[in-house]
Order: structure tokens, then C-alpha cells, then sequence
């Protein structure tokens, strides 16, 4: 006596593609942030290089960084 067999269903790919989010491909938009993030990771970390060079021994005078980013967080704030 043989066991009945079960198949698998395996959707075509017109069933597959009706069952994505509608916000995939060229329709999908990134946040705010997902662009902003990197960008300001990427000026910050040039800052850190480019102000490297006038490495020297703490004189009592701010150093470039931190008076940039002063003069951000008075714009910001």
C-alpha cells in the first residue's frame, strides 16, 4: 500500500510579484536621515583629516574642530 505524496506549491513569479510591497524598486524613498547621516559623517571625518596636519601641543587656543563646531551648533541652536 503505497502513502499519499503532498506537493509543494511554488508561486509563479506573477503571483510572487503581486504579493511585494508596493514600495520596492524605483517607487521606494529613502528618509531624510538615510542621506543626511552619511553625508555629515563623511564632512566630519574630513574635518578630522584635514585638521591633522596643524597637529600640535594644546596651546591654550581652540583648535579648528571645535571652533567649527561652534560656530555649527550657533547656527543650529
Amino acid at each position: 500500500m503505497s502513502a499519499p505524496t503532498h506537493t509543494r506549491y511554488l508561486p509563479t513569479a506573477a503571483a510572487a510579484a503581486s504579493r511585494r510591497p508596493a514600495a520596492a524598486g524605483a517607487n521606494a524613498r529613502l528618509h531624510w536621515w538615510a542621506l543626511a547621516l552619511p553625508a555629515l559623517a563623511f564632512g566630519l571625518l574630513l574635518l578630522l583629516l584635514a585638521g591633522s596636519a596643524e597637529a600640535h601641543a594644546a596651546t591654550g587656543e581652540a583648535s579648528a574642530l571645535l571652533q567649527v563646531t561652534e560656530q555649527l551648533l550657533r547656527v543650529v541652536g
